[in-house]
């Protein structure tokens, strides 16, 4: 039986969503070079006001640890932490995780959905539905009992990212989004077969504003080194 995949896990181009506007005003000020998908991505966005001041590119530690999901599909509960890449790996996981013999699509996105900044000026929710097959494409998977798992490894600030935040640490005060990529594996089985774990990667953005837990805004269109 052949497996219904969902290919498009990482994301395509979001023309002019919240998340561009906000990257290039936080992030983009101080990048005199970057990684080609990341600097397209970010400099066909409007430039923003930076914001004055300085701050701390140190978020402290994580002070929870996300839950992980059962083998009955239960969702990943998002931390309570400031540490952007420990909630990014979890948000990762939960991205690259699901069940659809015991979750709808609806459901799945609802999921999701609570590991999103309720701040909507920033919220880039398209760029998240986008790692979600359809409707249609759920319901097929459904029939052949398709289900994921993932194993997170590591996350960094991109290079791009550090030395734009170097360059001018007040560039975060407005926003306090960080980019974060994200490394691990995900393994696809369905009904009497499986593809066995794949190694993956991607770039998000996190929120993360100082005495707050973090937030997810979006995720990148292309996987920032």
């Amino acid at each position: 039986m052949r497996k219904e995949r969902f290919s498009d896990v990482d994301g395509g181009s979001r023309t002019g969503s919240p998340l561009r506007r906000v990257l290039i005003g936080a992030i983009l000020l101080a990048i005199l070079t970057a990684i080609a998908g990341l600097l397209a991505f970010l400099t066909r966005q409007e430039s923003t006001a930076a914001a004055k001041g300085s701050a701390s590119a140190a978020p402290s530690p994580a002070s929870s640890s996300p839950q992980a999901p059962s083998d009955g599909g239960e969702s990943v509960t998002p931390p309570s932490t400031s540490d952007p890449i420990t909630f990014a790996k979890a948000a990762t996981k939960a991205l690259w995780t699901y069940d659809t013999r015991s979750s709808s699509q609806e459901k799945h996105l609802a999921d999701l959905k609570r590991w999103m900044t309720d701040e909507k000026k920033y919220a880039d929710w398209k760029s998240i539905t986008g790692q979600v097959p359809s409707a249609v494409l759920w319901a097929r998977m459904r029939d052949n009992h398709q289900h994921a798992s993932a194993i997170v490894g590591e996350g960094h600030f991109p290079q791009a990212f550090k030395s734009a935040l170097a360059a001018d640490p007040g560039a975060i005060t407005d926003a306090y989004i960080y980019a974060v990529t994200v490394t691990g594996k995900q393994s696809i089985a369905w009904k009497g077969s499986g593809a066995g774990a794949e190694a993956r990667s991607t770039t998000l953005a996190v929120q993360c504003r100082p005495h707050q837990h973090c937030a997810l805004a979006g995720v990148l269109p292309s996987v920032a080194p």
